[in-house]
């Protein structure tokens, strides 16, 4: 039994997808419960063929619907040289915005 997926390209980042997957990319400017559709698609397969793109498969669209948008956890950056009384320490929180996939389309 084989599933329809595709790779897609958001952020810098390449994932693969599924309809009804729920990922996590990086921040999105939408509003949360909107849809947003993705057009740069690397790679669509489905039980009958497989589209590889050159570099991007021509007319195809994955749209998802964003579950929320928040902050990931704190994450301490420290940095140190050791005998130069050098230190410095930083945190960060990366933001995020939660999808579900709804449609793959090619």
């Amino acid at each position: 039994m084989s599933q329809t997926f595709a790779i897609i390209k958001t952020g810098g980042k390449q994932y693969k997808v599924a309809e009804g997957q729920k990922l996590r990319v990086e921040k999105l400017n939408v509003e949360e419960g909107s849809e947003v559709v993705f057009d740069s698609v690397l790679m669509v397969s489905s039980d009958a063929d497989l589209k590889i793109g050159t570099p991007m498969v021509e007319g195809a669209k994955v749209s998802a619907k964003v579950a929320k948008q928040g902050r990931d956890r704190k994450i301490i950056v420290f940095k140190y040289k050791a005998k130069k009384r050098y230190k410095k320490k930083a945190g960060h929180r990366q933001a995020f915005t939660d999808l579900e996939i709804t449609k793959i389309s090619a």
